[in-house]
């Protein structure tokens, strides 16, 4: 059977392609500035007693690699939706609170609230794509993405700033500065390299899709990041109900829903939870329902993801799911990523 692509040949689809060239972008940007190194002496110090990291949507699943990397280098750190941070937990703001607020636009309901709520009690990093937005210009210090236009969904935002993130962890935990450019520069050439067959794998999806009602993603760690980003994509990408959940929840209720109309992609992700993973992929199967592994040890083209750098190894984890989006697209006869209730910015709480 003839697969017609031109349905999904669009904006949307342009900006998954000009991904490369935005991680690129944002990696030549990269700069240490006073402010920045200003607050890191500060928390290395014990000035701050705590990190709150917010965000809303993909932005917020951004942050799951940073908090996992400031927790295992001793610092105390949450993550709050911004929602939430501003209306249930505003005790936190506090001068021995260090914010990292992360938005693309900087100008969601909820960011311009936090910026009125916090009054400047705390300092606040903001990781934005845009300079002359509300968070920006009350920020304590800003990192830029630089990403650039966007038509719709989070594509060229997202993985410009799990870029930005990694490299902000390491300045706060005083890592090798140079080290982690190298490290994420290798991010560049390993998208282009997979984004340069999206044919194929669009088409290899299309098989392995058909005749599904429901799509999990699963995972554990800094996996998290894809799991939750990528359910959101699809749903806002497709108009197709999806779910990202950690692989431990999948097995307390969802498991009992597998079926043939089930498929589950399963994040292999970290070492340390990877037998985990794999032990849940047999399971999935074994109890009637699809699934595939997506991880260095795929035997699908479109769910491998080849790196030796844990690093960026979240940036690579959402090309799949990306590709999801457009598999689902061409069985559906729609264009992706058209929002047609939603906006690019979300100005109402």
């Amino acid at each position: 059977m003839r697969i017609d692509l031109r349905v999904i040949e669009g904006e949307y689809l342009q900006d998954l392609l000009d991904q490369p060239e935005a991680l690129e972008d944002t990696l030549d940007a990269l700069d240490v500035s006073q402010p920045i190194l200003d607050l890191a002496q500060r928390l290395q110090i014990g000035f701050f007693q705590r990190i709150v990291l917010t965000g809303m949507g993909s932005s917020f699943h951004a942050l799951h690699p940073l908090n996992l990397q400031l927790i295992d280098y001793g610092f105390t750190a949450i993550m709050v939706e911004t929602s939430e941070l501003i209306h249930y937990e505003t005790r936190l703001f506090d001068p021995k609170t260090l914010l990292i607020a992360v938005s693309q636009s900087g100008e969601s309901a909820e960011m311009v609230r936090l910026a009125e709520v916090n009054r400047k009690r705390s300092a606040i990093i903001a990781v934005t794509n845009t300079p002359e937005s509300t968070l920006a210009q009350r920020a304590t210090a800003t990192v830029f993405t630089r990403a650039g236009r966007e038509f719709s969904v989070s594509c060229k935002t997202y993985v410009s700033a799990l870029i930005v993130l990694k490299w902000l962890g390491d300045i706060l935990c005083q890592c090798d500065a140079g080290q982690s450019r190298r490290e994420l520069a290798t991010a560049v050439p390993a998208v282009a390299a997979y984004l340069a067959d999206w044919r194929e794998h669009v088409i290899s999806l299309v098989a392995s899709l058909g005749g599904i009602r429901q799509l999990f993603l699963v995972g554990r760690g800094p996996s998290l990041s894809a799991v939750g980003t990528g359910a959101l994509i699809v749903k806002e990408s497709d108009h197709f109900h999806a779910e990202g959940m950690s692989s431990a929840a999948f097995r307390h209720g969802p498991l009992e829903m597998l079926s043939e109309e089930m498929f589950v992609v399963v994040f292999s992700g970290n070492h340390k939870t990877r037998d985990l993973n794999a032990r849940l992929l047999a399971d999935i199967r074994q109890g009637g329902g699809r699934a595939e592994i997506l991880g260095e040890e795929s035997e699908l083209g479109c769910f491998c993801s080849k790196t030796q750098q844990s690093s960026i190894r979240p940036i690579l984890e959402i090309l799949p799911v990306q590709m999801i989006t457009l598999a689902l697209a061409v069985l559906m006869r729609r264009e992706p990523g058209k929002f047609e209730l939603a906006s690019k910015i979300t100005t109402t709480e």
